[in-house]
């Protein structure tokens, strides 16, 4: 059987288990709720209930799973409304997380809506009542529903910062993966890959070449715009200028005493940051170091762990103070990241450490001018890596462990020289590769999306 009628096949089969698994998923959704997981008044978003109305006029619509994608996003939002101001933007993610933080960072004009489950009657319900001129996906949200449902209504959808991770490249890859995928990906306008190693990736998954247009890394673009741009979105100045003072009170708290942070921590990772910190504390007894788990919920558990080892921690969630006493800070909260890259000079990326993890966003850090360091478990991120350093050797360091941690983080405190010059090739490298990133990866929308699917 030839691959695009094996495809929709196997399409229609997938159809029809998510329409009879919609109860379950129904009950699951339920559950999630009652966990935290989902918003408890909003939920009914996620089957595809609308909570705002839809204005007249074209309507593009951004799709992203959680936090990291959405923050890549909001660039490209800030882009278009410069660029189309007649048009509608609908932003969708969907984790609570997410919401809490960007929700404040979205101009006023975005309407902001938790994504629909990928059921037929969740993407049907919500594609006829937004009725998109475009739909714009970010890094990997490859939905059956939402992609073939999408295209039957003549919809144009793109992929962003396109990524396949090797776990799901192997699975797309398979028999029965590998006729989906390729049916689907055949429906969409527009490919930027994360990177030439992605793109390749995606032609073995059979994408059409000339959907695929390379245009950088949309999370350097990010971090960069967001700095530079205040945004209009109510709350924002007073949440921004609360944070700003939050943070010089911190500054003024560590007093010029030696301090590293190691962020987005997994599970199991603080034990590695905990040997660290044991191992430098002889040397720097009046070091401070800062953790920051990533999920906040995280943050009371590894407290209690670390109080049980004799160490005096404050919870930043809990308005607690550093006093001369302290060992650690734990920043047990969302959406701070930025103004502690730029407030802490050495920054160790958690979700790196241990066998499994993929790694986190290292050019936050590197914007703020900190002295990067991360683990050998990066995952997709390891194009980032690879490009900071060939950028600037000096730009990311990646450690093996306790010991290499200790090392480097020692010689950071002890020369002054060393610390200097690793901020600085980390704020060079960055700064190279953002540049223009957002307006080429819009030039690409305009040209394969916006002049296609929206009349002038």
């Amino acid at each position: 059987m030839e691959t695009k009628k094996k495809g929709k096949l196997i399409y229609n089969v997938y159809r029809a288990m998510t329409y009879a698994l919609s109860p379950v998923l129904y009950l699951h959704l339920q559950w999630r709720r009652l966990q935290g997981l989902e918003h408890p008044q909003r939920w009914r978003e996620r089957l595809g209930h609308p909570s705002l109305s839809r204005p007249p006029g074209p309507l593009i619509w951004f799709h992203a799973v959680s936090l990291g994608e959405s923050m890549a996003a909001i660039p490209v939002i800030k882009h278009c409304i410069r660029q189309e101001p007649n048009f509608t933007i609908l932003m969708t993610t969907t984790t609570t997380s997410a919401f809490k933080v960007i929700k404040n960072r979205l101009p006023n004009c975005v309407l902001y809506q938790f994504a629909p489950l990928d059921t037929p009657v969740a993407i049907d319900s919500f594609l006829q009542y937004w009725n998109p001129s475009a739909i714009l996906l970010i890094e990997s949200e490859l939905w059956p529903n939402l992609i073939l449902g999408a295209s039957k209504k003549g919809i144009a959808v793109a992929l962003l910062n396109a990524r396949v991770s090797s776990k799901s490249f192997t699975l797309w890859s398979q028999p029965l993966g590998l006729p989906l995928i390729s049916l689907m990906l055949s429906k969409l306008s527009l490919i930027t890959p994360l990177s030439t190693q992605q793109a390749i990736l995606f032609q073995l998954l059979e994408a059409p070449p000339f959907i695929i247009n390379f245009a950088g890394d949309l999370k350097y673009g990010c971090y960069i715009l967001i700095c530079c741009i205040q945004f209009e979105a109510v709350g924002d100045v007073d949440a921004s200028e609360k944070e700003k003072s939050s943070i010089e009170d911190l500054k003024l708290e560590l007093n010029n005493r030696p301090v590293w942070m190691s962020s987005s921590i997994h599970e199991g990772e603080e034990e590695v940051m905990l040997g660290v910190h044991n191992a430098l504390m002889p040397m720097y007894p009046d070091m401070i170091t800062v953790i920051v788990p990533r999920h906040p919920r995280q943050g009371l558990k590894i407290a209690l762990a670390l109080q049980k080892e004799g160490l005096e921690v404050v919870l930043r969630s809990r308005d607690e103070r550093i006093t001369p006493s302290t060992n650690i800070y734990l920043v047990d909260t969302l959406g701070e990241l930025r103004s502690l890259y730029k407030s802490i000079p050495i920054a160790v990326i958690g979700g790196s450490f241990l066998p499994g993890l993929a790694g986190h966003n290292i050019s936050e850090a590197a914007a703020a001018s900190c002295a990067v360091m991360t683990g050998h478990h990066v995952g997709h991120f390891s194009h980032m890596v690879l490009e900071m350093q060939r950028s600037n050797p000096l730009s990311v360091l990646q450690v093996s462990g306790k010991a290499e941690l200790v090392k480097v983080i020692s010689e950071l405190f002890s020369n002054h020289d060393a610390l200097k010059a690793r901020r600085l090739a980390a704020k060079q490298a960055f700064t190279t590769l953002s540049s223009g990133v957002v307006a080429k990866v819009w030039n690409l929308i305009d040209l394969h999306i916006v002049r296609k699917a929206i009349p002038p």
